[in-house]
């Protein structure tokens, strides 16, 4: 845990030293499969989220521990048995909007972004490209997207038995709300 803070908080350090920052420790993350068998959504409102808004930047970090599930059961398999939460104990995204200059942060509304970037997750680094939308308001920045991610790509294992309750890829919904990082 002490090195998940240390590694927010120089990304966070990185990103301070280089313009106008915007920040969230309760964004919100969800995934969601549904199959013929069983419908399964998890939801995580401690996502930890910096934004520059000058270079496009962004870094998202997520424990994984806090997911939640309608279920306690469903918690204790991902944790245990596909996340393996205790060994890869966090997810992260490191990544930049590429069109950057279609969003005016001076100008409420909302502008159509995609961002590349890495998602790493169970140990695994990909590369994702994904749509989403800035939303510019009195206050703050509102970020969201829904993507889709194959826990396969990120050797997450489904064990036989349940395979076929487990839809083969997951949607992502990322709603984030920043608000202004105070300079000192």
């Amino acid at each position: 845990m002490k090195r998940i803070v240390i590694l927010f908080t120089i990304s966070f350090l990185f990103l301070a030293a280089n313009g106008q920052k915007f920040m969230t420790k309760n964004g919100y993350i969800g995934f969601s499969s549904h199959t013929a068998i069983d419908d399964i959504k998890a939801d995580n409102n401690q996502v930890a989220a910096v934004l520059d808004i000058s270079t496009g930047d962004m870094v998202f970090q997520v424990l994984i521990k806090s997911f939640h599930f309608e279920k306690a059961l469903m918690e204790e398999h991902f944790n245990e048995n596909y996340m393996e939460s205790d060994k890869f104990p966090k997810s992260t995204f490191r990544g930049k909007i590429i069109n950057l200059s279609s969003v005016d942060f001076n100008k409420p509304g909302k502008y159509d972004v995609t961002v590349d970037g890495d998602l790493n997750m169970h140990d695994v680094t990909n590369k994702i490209s994904v749509k989403g939308t800035i939303e510019v308001v009195q206050g703050g920045v509102n970020a969201s997207s829904k993507f889709n991610i194959v826990p396969e790509d990120y050797k997450i294992n489904i064990p036989g038995v349940v395979r076929d309750n487990i839809a083969k890829t997951l949607e992502v919904t990322v709603t984030i709300k920043y608000a202004p990082v105070e300079s000192k």
